[in-house]
C-alpha cells in the first residue's frame, strides 16, 4: 500500500462528519497532531440535527449498522463506544409492508426470522432463508477485509484467491437472480435486494456481491443511538477532542495553499493553518475544486439516485409502523427505470418511513412523535434540476402525504405541526454532485480499485475520504474510508492505545459559517 511521502506530523482534516471524525480518531491513535476544520457550528456533516418546536430531527442517515466499526475508531484512542453512546438494537430491524396488505418483520435473529418467513410465505421459503443467510454470511467474509476494508493502488490487487472464491460464490452475477436462487416469493426478494438502490444500481443490474449490504442490515443488525443519530458524531468529536484534536467550527475552507506538489496550509475565512498533510472529506467536486485538479477518467462519473425527505413532527402516530418501515408499492422494476433512466418521479413509490420516537420518545415533546419519510427520486443529472425542484418540492410533499394516507396513515397531513422538507435542490446547495447525498453510483466501473481513489495524482500529501471515494456509500463504508485515509497518512493504524501527542482537549469555535468546509 502506498503511503504519503515526507512528514505527516500535523494533519488537517476538512469536515467533521463520519469520515472526517473516523480519520481523526485513527490519526490521533497513530500519534499525529490533528486539526479538524468544519464549516458548520457543530460536528456531524450529513448526520446533522435540526430542532423545531421541541422536535430534534436527524437530518442525515437514520439506519446504523456495523457498530464494531465505530468501536474500532474509539479504540484507536483507548476509548469504548459503549462508554459514550447508548446503542439500542432494533427488533425488528425493519418492517416491510406491501401493496397487497401483507407485511413481514425482518429479524436479525435466525430463529425468529425463520419463524416469521414461515408464517409469511410458508416452510419452503423459510428453508430458502436459511440457505440465503449462510450465503450472505460467506459473501461478507469473502469481501470485508479483502475488497471493502482495503486501500487499492492498482486493479492488479484484485488478483487474489479470494476473488476466485467470490466468483465461485456467484458474486459477479446479478443481485436479483442471486436472491431468487434462495427465495421464490417476490415480496421477500425485495426485502433482500432493495438495498442496492442506495448503492445507485437497480437489483437487476447490481452485482450479487452487493448483497453484502443486506448482510449488514438483516444479519449483523440495525441499531439506534439514544438521542438520535446525531449523537454519534457528537460523541466522536468529544472523544477526539479529549485525545488532543483541535476543532475549528464555523470555519469554511477557502483555499489550499500549495507549494509545488504539497499542500502547505489550509486557509479558512479566519486563519491560515499550516500542515504536513490534509484529509479532504467534502463531496468530490468540492475537493477537486479546492485542489485545483481533477483526475482523468475514461468516462464521466455516474451518480446514484437522490431522495426527497420529509421530516415531520406529529401529534399522533400509527401502530402499524415499526422504527423502520419499508412501504413497497406495487411497481418494482419499472420504479428503478424511472429513477435511473427516464428521470421521472416514482409513479408508484416505495418509501422508507422511520419513526425514531418509537425507540427514543425524548426526541419529541411529550405525547408527540417524529416520522421521517424518504422517497427515492432521480438525481439532477437525469431528472428535474435544482431550479425545477424549487417549484416541485411543495407539490411532491403533498403527493407523498396523500399516498401515505391512502396506505393507512390516515390523518397524517393534519397531524403535522413541525416539518422540514429536503429535496435535490437542498442537496445541491450543500455541495453534493448531481443533487444526491449518495454520491457516485456503485457500478462495476466505479467500485473497488475503479472507484475514485483516495490519493490524488499531482498532490503528494492529500488523501480523500467520504462516500465518493473508497470504499463507497453508507455509514459503515464511510467510517472505513476515514480509517483508510488515516492509513495512507501513517502507513499503519494504531489499535487500542491512546498515542496522541496532545493530552488536552482543544475545541476552538470560530465565528461565521457557510462555505465549503463541510463534511461527508
Amino acid at each position: 500500500m502506498k503511503a504519503l511521502p515526507g512528514r505527516t506530523d500535523h494533519v488537517v482534516v476538512v469536515g467533521a462528519g463520519f469520515a472526517g471524525l473516523s480519520a481523526a480518531l485513527h490519526l490521533l491513535g497513530a500519534g499525529r497532531q490533528v486539526t479538524v476544520v468544519e464549516r458548520d457550528e457543530q460536528p456531524g456533516g450529513r448526520a446533522g440535527r435540526s430542532e423545531r418546536l421541541g422536535y430534534r430531527m436527524d437530518t442525515g442517515p437514520t439506519v446504523l449498522t456495523m457498530p464494531d466499526l465505530l468501536d474500532e475508531a474509539f479504540a484507536a484512542v483507548g476509548g469504548r463506544l459503549r462508554d459514550h453512546v447508548d446503542l439500542i438494537a432494533l427488533h425488528p430491524a425493519y418492517r416491510a409492508a406491501f401493496a397487497d396488505g401483507s407485511s413481514v418483520d425482518v429479524h436479525t435473529d435466525p430463529e425468529a426470522m425463520e419463524t416469521e418467513v414461515a408464517r409469511f410465505a410458508g416452510p419452503r421459503e423459510a428453508e430458502g432463508y436459511r440457505r440465503l443467510r449462510r450465503w450472505l454470511t460467506d459473501l461478507y467474509g469473502l469481501q470485508m477485509r479483502r475488497f471493502i476494508d482495503a486501500n487499492f493502488d492498482s486493479p492488479v490487487q484484485l488478483l487474489h484467491p479470494d476473488l476466485v472464491r467470490l466468483a465461485a460464490a456467484g458474486g459477479f452475477g446479478r443481485l436479483d437472480r442471486a436472491i431468487g436462487r434462495f427465495l421464490e416469493d417476490e415480496r421477500l426478494q425485495r426485502v433482500f435486494s432493495f438495498q442496492s438502490l442506495y448503492a445507485g444500481v437497480p437489483p437487476s443490474r447490481a452485482l450479487a456481491a452487493y448483497a453484502v449490504i443486506a448482510y449488514m442490515d438483516t444479519i449483523a443488525g440495525v441499531y439506534f443511538p439514544r438521542g438520535g443519530m446525531h449523537a454519534v458524531p457528537v460523541a466522536m468529536a468529544q472523544v477526539a477532542a479529549a485525545a488532543g484534536a483541535t476543532f475549528r467550527f464555523g470555519a469554511a475552507v477557502q483555499r489550499l495553499e500549495r507549494r509545488g506538489d504539497r499542500i502547505a496550509a489550509v486557509v479558512t475565512q479566519h486563519e491560515r493553518i499550516p500542515c504536513d498533510a490534509v484529509v479532504l472529506t467534502p463531496d468530490l467536486p468540492t475537493s477537486y475544486e479546492l485542489l485545483g485538479r481533477r483526475p482523468r477518467r475514461p468516462v464521466r462519473l455516474r451518480h446514484s439516485p437522490s431522495a426527497v425527505v420529509l421530516h415531520a413532527g406529529t401529534t399522533r402516530t400509527w401502530p402499524q409502523l415499526a422504527h423502520h418501515t419499508i412501504s413497497f408499492g406495487s411497481a418494482w422494476s419499472g420504479t428503478f427505470h424511472e429513477l435511473t433512466r427516464t428521470g421521472r418521479l416514482m409513479s408508484d413509490p416505495s418509501l422508507l418511513i422511520t419513526r425514531p420516537t418509537a425507540t427514543d420518545p425524548s426526541l419529541a415533546p411529550d405525547g408527540r412523535h417524529l416520522h421521517y419519510i424518504l422517497a427515492p427520486c432521480p438525481n439532477t443529472e437525469v431528472g428535474p434540476d435544482a431550479v425545477r425542484w424549487g417549484e416541485l418540492g411543495g407539490r411532491y410533499r403533498d403527493a407523498l402525504i396523500v399516498e401515505l394516507e391512502r396506505r393507512g396513515l390516515c390523518g397524517l397531513g393534519e397531524s403535522i405541526e413541525a416539518e422540514c422538507l429536503v429535496t435535490p435542490a437542498d442537496w445541491s446547495g450543500m455541495g453534493h454532485a448531481a443533487g444526491t447525498p449518495f454520491s457516485a453510483a456503485h457500478t462495476f466501473g466505479q467500485t473497488g480499485p475503479f472507484r475514485p481513489r483516495n490519493l490524488v495524482r499531482g498532490t503528494e500529501n492529500v488523501v480523500l475520504a467520504g462516500c465518493g471515494t473508497t470504499p463507497g456509500v453508507g455509514v459503515p463504508t464511510v467510517l472505513i474510508s476515514g480509517k483508510l485515509a488515516a492509513l495512507r497518512v501513517t502507513g499503519r493504524i494504531a489499535g487500542g492505545g491512546h498515542r496522541a501527542r496532545n493530552a488536552r482537549a482543544g475545541v476552538v469555535a470560530g465565528t461565521g459559517g457557510g462555505g465549503r468546509g463541510g463534511a461527508a
